[in-house]
């Protein structure tokens, strides 16, 4: 049976992504003068302007209007005819402290407040309620699916050739897809690849299909992936001049799919960038990824979907829930067992396992959040392998 799946990516100057980056910029200073700092930053933007807000509190003094103008320029925003400029553009900061409410069941687990014995990592509760998931696929070497991966590597490939100025008529905002043909869940074939890039006056369509299929199409995706009936979409409007905020608004947190597995895996919800990993949105799903990884490369699965749920102000989660889609070595109760045993889910200790307290995260913010092992994340490490592939 012959089936499609389609995953989609951004560039970094795509709106909402010149928000996520900005949001984690304000996060990676704080945290580099007080990795306890509590954080939830968000940011929207339209044309000329660039709004932050939110809550932040501990021990530092950071020029959030500095950071974002320094995030827009590095996108390659920095001069009126890209349709917006981060040295012009109008800056809004509402940052205000957090609330004593939500702090108090952070600082303060309800496993403590019942007065037992606990470890240090019981302490501390989780920042939110809600659930995470992580998932792992053997499609790729990165052990993510291969839609994804291929439409996050174009869309890096697009930026590439933008800021060495190797195609000086691109300009920052730009989208890509890729759909994967599968026969009997086998991969066959590339069928659909689409790549939309603001470009600057005057450059012709001719010119940016051929330079979007020679330059960074075919450096990119596998050839013998793509067939004579392969379709390849450039600009399909056939002009994108007007891009960036000036295009469309952008909010922080509006590409949760983009930065988690392209649709192949469920989702929670909650969003990544700006957050502290105390909010278990972001240090949650990271842990579920990691176990998830950990899950396939063991060759306890091909395939793993990994779901965490919390409860704001208790450290351990409050259900761990495993699906193999039928590739499991185990069942699921089995793996869940597993899981339990081997991993420690509390967000302190998660804070610790996948050192999440330190400056790391603008560079997430864009070509996602997972499979990047370019950037030496621990959630991507597969060290618990060896350990899972003996107990089965």
């Amino acid at each position: 049976m012959k089936r499609l799946f389609t995953s989609e990516s951004v560039t970094e100057g795509h709106p909402d992504k010149i928000c996520d980056q900005v949001s984690d910029a304000v996060l990676d200073a704080i945290l580099a003068q007080d990795p306890n700092a509590r954080v939830a930053c968000e940011c929207a933007t339209k044309t000329g302007f660039l709004m932050i807000f939110g809550e932040a509190s501990g021990n530092f003094d950071v020029d959030y209007e500095a950071i974002a103008r320094n995030v827009i320029c590095d996108i390659g925003y920095d001069s009126d005819d890209a349709c917006f400029n981060g040295n012009t553009c109008d800056i809004i900061v509402r940052m205000e402290e957090q609330s004593e409410d939500i702090a108090m069941g952070v600082n303060e687990s309800l496993e403590k407040k019942t007065g037992e014995e606990l470890d240090e990592d019981s302490l501390i509760g989780a920042g939110d309620q809600g659930m995470m998931f992580g998932y792992a696929c053997s499609e790729t070497e990165e052990l993510m699916p291969l839609s994804a991966k291929l439409a996050h590597v174009l869309a890096m490939r697009l930026a590439a050739v933008r800021k060495s100025g190797f195609l000086p008529y691109l300009r920052p905002d730009g989208k890509t897809q890729v759909t994967v043909e599968y026969e009997d869940d086998k991969i066959t074939r590339i069928d659909t690849i689409v790549v939309s890039t603001q470009h600057s006056e005057g450059v012709t369509l001719e010119q940016v299909r051929a330079d979007m299929i020679n330059h960074v199409i075919a450096p990119m995706v596998p050839s013998d992936l793509i067939d004579d009936n392969t379709k390849i979409y450039v600009n399909p409007t056939g002009r994108f001049v007007i891009g960036g905020p000036m295009g469309d608004a952008g909010l922080t947190g509006r590409k949760i799919i983009v930065d988690t597995y392209g649709g192949h895996s469920s989702h929670g919800g909650g969003a990544f960038s700006g957050k502290d990993p105390t909010k278990v949105d972001r240090s949650g799903a990271y842990m579920a990824r990691y176990i998830a990884k950990n899950i396939v490369a063991a060759g306890i699965a091909k395939e793993c979907e990994v779901q965490l749920a919390y409860a704001i102000g208790v450290a351990e989660p409050v259900s761990v829930c495993v699906d193999t889609f039928g590739t499991g070595k185990l069942d699921a109760e089995q793996i869940a067992d597993l899981i339990v045993e081997h991993f420690d889910m509390r967000p302190s200790a998660i804070m610790k396992k996948l050192q999440l307290n330190k400056p790391q995260y603008r560079e997430l913010a864009s070509y996602g959040h997972m499979g990047r092992t370019e950037l030496g994340v621990k959630w991507e490490e597969t060290d618990k392998a060896e350990e899972l592939n003996v107990t089965f």
